[in-house]
């Protein structure tokens, strides 16, 4: 999702509030004088979306993008570019909120209408193009999402360049989607690579740079590099927590990975207390039913269950299995994985 200028502050900074105040300020005076209908207002609401989105707020910006589409379909026409872009935007907000299917339709249906209006190179198609890989991908389709991804990748370099911000953002969904393939080797290959132009192009603090920093934390610790992991992890949960707050999702998740890692180097109560806290933010923050939230009770699950609290354990692994099967499906990988935990704690 575009972020909204919000780079280097902090959620107390004051700055930080006029990142999202000007935004808010023009949206409301356009509608007082322009009116709900006209072009302008319209896009003031998306911006002021995006803003919201940038903080993590995501339920704010989805009813503003709703209602924008809605305004935009029928005053500017489904084919026209700003429409395509709440369309996109509007997509990628429902699957920050785990509304997967209903990203999807919204994504293929923009990845169309990028095609016949501007091109099947364009940037924007390119960008509708790795949204929609990001959906797939979490719907579970991870070939397809790949066999995407892949093509995205190339295509960038032919049409932008290397050190192009978009082809940097689309070598980095690949890479992640290589990682939780096991391609370790591959993935941090690219990462290290996608990190360093980050770091030269975008800057440290940057949240593109944060996330590339994350992620790369996440495949050495798959690597077994518990060290260097969590060395990396720290820095990146440091920076998102100055820049975004403890709220944001961004954080959350960097504070679940630093969790991951304290628990493979063996001190299963520091991490217990790290799950806990990542479970009871992802309730606050994203709500019960969200994909995000189900994973982090199964995560808290198995440490209690290592730790000998089978009790609490099977609480939270079949509260996480129905939510999964309801929300993702049977057949999803998340649900398959509730499942096969359920199973493994009826062993003890």
């Amino acid at each position: 999702m575009t972020n909204a200028g919000n780079d280097g502050l902090s959620v107390d900074d004051p700055a930080y509030g006029a990142a999202r105040g000007m935004p808010e300020r023009i949206f409301v005076q356009r509608r007082r004088v322009l009116g709900d209908d006209h072009p302008d207002t319209i896009r003031s609401a998306a911006n002021l979306a995006l803003a919201l989105a940038s903080q993590g707020t995501f339920s704010g910006a989805r009813a503003l993008q709703e209602d924008a589409l809605e305004r935009s379909r029928r005053v500017l026409g489904m084919d026209d570019p700003q429409t395509i872009a709440l369309t996109g935007n509007l997509a990628l907000t429902l699957s920050a909120l785990g509304d997967y299917a209903a990203a999807r339709v919204l994504q293929e249906d923009a990845v169309t209408r990028c095609r016949r209006v501007f091109g099947k190179d364009h940037p924007n198609t390119l960008s509708a193009l790795g949204g929609l890989a990001g959906t797939l991908w979490n719907q579970g389709d991870y070939t397809a999402a790949r066999a995407l991804q892949e093509g995205l990748v190339i295509k960038c370099q032919e049409v932008l360049s290397e050190n192009d911000p978009q082809t940097i953002r689309a070598t980095a969904n690949l890479a992640n989607i290589l990682r939780h393939q096991g391609d370790y080797s591959a993935a941090r290959a690219l990462q290290e690579t996608t990190l360093a132009r980050h770091r030269r192009i975008l800057g440290d603090d940057n949240p593109e740079t944060i996330r590339a920093i994350a992620n790369l934390a996440n495949t050495l610790f798959d690597q077994g590099d518990y060290s260097a992991a969590r060395a990396l992890g720290e820095e990146a949960l440091g920076r998102f927590r100055r820049i975004f707050g403890e709220s944001h999702p961004d954080t959350i998740r960097s504070l679940n990975n630093l969790a991951h890692t304290v628990s493979s180097e063996g001190d299963l109560p520091a991490a217990r207390v790290l799950h806990d806290e990542v479970l009871s933010s992802r309730r606050r923050v994203l709500g019960e039913d969200h994909p995000d939230t189900i994973r982090s009770e199964i995560n808290l699950a198995l440490i209690l269950t290592s730790q000998g609290d089978l009790a609490a354990a099977r609480t939270l692994h079949e509260d996480a299995f129905a939510r999964s099967r309801r929300i993702l499906g049977e057949v999803h990988p998340e649900t398959i994985r509730a499942r096969a935990a359920l199973a493994g704690l009826d062993c003890h």
